[in-house]
């Protein structure tokens, strides 16, 4: 018997979707029997939270670019959905939510878990549809994974119980010329502005004398180019945090990262170039731009609605950032006069000395720079990056330096707390040959820390380092940034290497420089999923850019 559930389960398959990430529940049950019966093509993975399922769906879609999908109950499941899909929306990562609603005739009256998830999806989704019946599916599914692939978004279907259990039989068109059908196709746009825009793009860009590159997500596929141009021009390239793995963190070229998580060479020079680039880039702060008035700006961006969000483009190109670089190339005149990026060069050999000397301070208590140090050095050149947001994101931003082959995850625009272990768990999925490392703080952890068993459940060995210091540090020192004592950010001590045993999990645990090297090596090095206990410095401040960086008193 073809139902509803079933046809939309295999919908997904010819879409390649491979996982499917979620927790069971009554409103759901005809799907999850449709996904049970074909688990040797769709596998569904249980997790302990809806959120982090949908954390998981958006971690798989930004790690792979591939749709992500994940499946929710009526009523609190899909309410449990929605961090981690704004999440997906507001990255552009591509996701597939599948929500069940209660029984059709009681839609609206009241009834138990009874609501309205058309409405809660509004906003977030780029599509989203009540599915009426199995004919209705075999086009809207179609519909909805196009429309989050296009619009790199999240698509939405929710299905009332009794629909997702009618055959198909049953159902009969109620159109005219006899049903709609669609077809699991889409091919990416090919994203390339006109000759005449690539061409005034190239005489602003040729003209200028000190050029500087900004380069965000939508870069990542856009190394050779990226460098190419850079070289052209002799531009020096400043990232993004969601652009950092553009290029390797000790690229000549590149002077780190901009904004509060930023370096200083990125931030003074964003202030005497006179030329902008910026590549896939929608970072917000809008302090670490040129002032304005004072830079030319070229854009390049494949939404046409971010062009000059953030700083007066002269050129707005929209595109594909590799395809238009591609075609912008040959334009592109070889810039004799090194000046700017010579003292790009210098201020990094300056800003990095500093950053060695933090990273090496085996001060007491511990210090977050130190592991985070550590820790670089020890990643594999493939690893799976993910990281929570927090104080330990700005040492992470600083200290762990990015190789060409490895990737990174983390939740950029919503900046929200508990992404990293979902998404951790994703990637090692994903790519289940590859180191998969978490990089997050206590009060993080403990938002979803029942994913660690999850882990443990599929025999996944992803490797959690968690900094702990029994504070929401970073808002501790926002709240002392603005003259107020600290309120609300102390957390109640948990012994995370014990809650870890329990899970099943490896753990270990440092507390001295002396511990960190042989504790993280470790949990690296353990055939399971495995969990470092860094006890770190609650005081040690945070550095803006514009601060000096260095040893901070032991």
């Amino acid at each position: 018997m073809n139902t509803t559930a079933d046809i939309v389960a295999d919908k997904l398959i010819d879409w390649g979707v491979e996982v499917i990430f979620g927790i069971v529940g009554d409103g759901i049950n005809p799907l999850l029997e449709a996904l049970r019966v074909r688990q040797d093509r769709i596998r569904f993975v249980a997790v302990r939270h809806e959120e982090a399922g949908a954390f998981m769906a958006s971690g798989y879609a930004k790690y792979t670019g591939k749709l992500g999908a994940c499946l929710a109950t009526t009523g609190p499941g899909a309410v449990h959905l929605l961090n981690g899909l704004y999440d997906a929306a507001m990255d552009g990562a591509p996701v597939i939510a599948i929500t069940g609603t209660t029984y059709s005739d009681v839609i609206g009256t009241q009834y138990t878990q009874d609501v309205d998830t058309m409405a809660l999806m509004k906003d977030v989704a780029a599509y989203s549809v009540r599915i009426t019946g199995p004919r209705h599916a075999l086009a809207v599914v179609d519909v909805a994974c196009q429309a989050a692939l296009s619009r790199q978004g999240v698509a939405h279907l929710t299905i009332p119980v009794d629909v997702q259990m009618r055959p198909l039989q049953e159902d009969k068109s109620s159109t005219a010329y006899g049903p709609i059908r669609g077809a699991p196709t889409w091919t990416p746009p090919a994203g390339t502005p006109p000759a005449e825009q690539l061409d005034a793009a190239a005489e602003l860009l040729n003209s200028g004398s000190k050029t500087m590159i900004l380069a965000g997500r939508g870069a990542l596929g856009a190394r050779s180019e990226v460098e190419q141009v850079a070289d052209l021009l002799g531009a020096p390239i400043a990232k993004a945090l969601l652009g950092k793995a553009v290029v390797s963190d000790d690229h000549p070229y590149t002077t780190g990262g901009i904004g509060h998580l930023g370096t200083r060479p990125s931030q003074e020079l964003m202030q005497e170039c006179d030329t902008l680039l910026i590549l896939g880039s929608n970072m917000p702060y809008a302090d670490y731009y040129p002032k304005p008035g004072q830079a030319r700006c070229v854009q390049i961006d494949r939404d046409t609605t971010r062009i000059s969000r953030r700083y007066p483009a002269k050129i707005g190109l929209t595109g594909d950032v590799r395809r238009t670089l591609a075609e912008l190339l040959p334009r592109l005149q070889r810039r004799e006069d090194r000046s700017f990026l010579q003292s790009a060069r210098q201020r990094m050999e300056e800003w990095r000395k500093a950053l060695a000397e933090a990273g090496e301070n085996r001060g007491m208590p511990l210090k977050p720079q130190y592991v985070m140090t550590k820790l670089s050095g020890l990643l594999a050149d493939d690893a799976l990056v993910s990281v929570d947001c927090g104080a330990h994101t700005v040492y992470f931003a600083r200290h762990v330096q990015m190789r060409d082959t490895q990737k990174l995850a983390l939740s950029g625009n919503l900046a929200t707390m508990g992404p990293a272990l979902p998404y951790a768990i994703a990637g090692k999925l994903a790519y289940p040959g590859r180191q998969s490392v978490a990089i997050i703080g206590d009060g993080s952890f403990t938002m979803l820390m029942g994913e660690l068993a999850t882990a443990v459940k599929y025999d996944l060995p992803i490797k959690v380092v968690l900094f702990k210091n029994d504070s929401l540090q970073m808002v501790r020192f926002e709240q002392q940034g603005i003259g107020n004592p600290d309120f609300g950010v102390e957390l109640q001590p948990i012994d995370f290497a014990k809650y870890a045993e329990a899970c099943g999990a490896d753990a270990f645990r440092c507390a001295t420089p002396d511990e960190v090297e042989p504790a993280l090596m470790a949990a690296l090095e353990s055939p399971r999923p495995a969990l470092v206990e860094a006890i770190v410095d609650p005081d040690e401040p945070i550095a803006m850019p514009g601060k000096t960086i260095g040893p901070s008193p032991t």
